[in-house]
């Protein structure tokens, strides 16, 4: 894309079903999480998105990648966001979130020790509720301090049904104490 701060957007359908990515030159900017209509993943992707053109080429890859993810597959995503609208607080927390793991958690206060605002767990969990880009930056990844589900943009289920997707797939590692058959 040669025009500098040029949107476009892609709508998918994926297992669990419609998603929907809204890019600029730089990067994503939003992604929808499935839904059951194409038509409400654009809805989600809010109202700038009646001025923005399709364009699933440029965009083939990030959707070749969350295809796989809701395959089950594990996917590292690379850094292709557009967070330029973000807080610096907020780029933080989500670069720090980024180091999670597919398949691994962390609480809302080991991000908030990560970011180097120890007892900020409550403001972390504010950052991460305004996270454009769930899935690339995984914040279904971050629990209570107890490993409780608590707060999610998407709702609790679709955080249950994220990590229970990873948790799925996830390699076992075998050490010395596990049995084998």
């Amino acid at each position: 894309m040669a025009k500098t701060g040029y949107l476009c957007y892609a709508v998918f359908n994926t297992e669990p079903g419609w998603v929907a990515v809204l890019a600029s030159d730089k990067g994503i900017k939003r992604l929808a999480v499935p839904q059951r209509t194409a038509e409400r993943a654009l809805e989600l992707l809010g109202p700038t998105i009646r001025d923005v053109k399709p364009h699933p080429n440029f965009l083939r890859d990030i959707i070749k990648l969350l295809r796989h993810y809701f395959q089950g597959r594990e996917i590292t995503f690379p850094e292709i966001c557009d967070l330029g609208e973000a807080t610096s607080f907020q780029r933080r927390v989500w670069e720090a979130t980024r180091l999670i793991p597919y398949g691994e958690t962390q609480s809302y206060r080991w991000v908030a020790d990560q970011v180097g605002h120890k007892g900020a767990a409550r403001a972390v969990g504010q950052a991460l509720s305004q996270n454009p880009v769930p899935i690339i930056i995984p914040c279904h990844r971050v629990l209570g301090y107890n490993g409780s589900l608590c707060g999610f943009s998407c709702g609790l289920g679709w955080k249950r049904f994220l990590l229970e997707l990873e948790a799925e797939s996830a390699p076992v590692i075998l050490d010395s104490n596990t049995p084998t058959l």
